[in-house]
């Protein structure tokens, strides 16, 4: 009786010792799903550069690694948006399209710059229709700029003055952070009249 009674309680404090270590675990992936599922809001604007002041030119790179410009004045004299996204960002993967809507209605040029592993992000960029749309890795930009969530949305005007930033995962906070350039208006479409007879 008393071997049955060590042996019971030795495999009840395996079991209890089990499901505690159950409950870590899965208390700590609902922490991580909280982090990456949770509502975007307001969000409070870390250090680096700030709507008023001059981005400078920074080379960053393709994920072939081919240089591209970024900042300063705008030779073509377009205004852009800066993307900063992430491979494992699922706001980052919703807000996109939408960006790409908006920057297609106000005529601007759309750059994405990625935060993390190259190889990561290849693979985002081969899942994910970009259509055209580049995708740049820079560290000193993301220095730069002092990025802190994501998808945030740097809008320059076409001198590279940044107009605005900030977290944006909705099209309504994208068109915000864009009407602060000087003339965003959406490309007027063609109407057609009717008249009646």
């Amino acid at each position: 009786m008393l071997i049955l009674l060590a042996v019971s309680t030795l495999f009840l404090t395996i079991f209890t010792l089990g499901l505690a270590l159950g409950v870590f675990v899965l208390a700590r992936q609902i922490g991580v799903l909280h982090e990456r599922l949770a509502p975007i809001g307001v969000q409070p604007v870390l250090a680096g550069l700030q709507a008023g002041q001059a981005l400078p030119q920074v080379t960053a790179r393709t994920l072939a690694d081919t240089p591209v410009a970024i900042g300063g004045a705008s030779v073509a004299g377009r205004a852009m948006m800066l993307m900063f996204v992430s491979a494992d960002c699922p706001v980052c993967k919703r807000a996109l399209p939408l960006a790409r809507a908006v920057a297609q209605d106000h005529d601007l040029d759309l750059v994405l710059i990625g935060e993390g592993d190259v190889v990561a992000l290849s693979a985002m960029a081969s899942r994910t229709p970009l259509d055209g749309v580049p995708l740049l890795v820079s560290m000193e930009l993301l220095l730069l700029m002092q990025i802190g969530r994501l998808p945030t949305l740097v809008v320059l005007d076409p001198r590279g003055v940044i107009t605005a930033r900030g977290v944006a995962g909705s099209r309504r906070e994208i068109e915000a952070l864009v009407a602060t350039l000087p003339q965003a208006r959406p490309a007027l479409k063609k109407e057609s009249y009717h008249v009646a007879v």
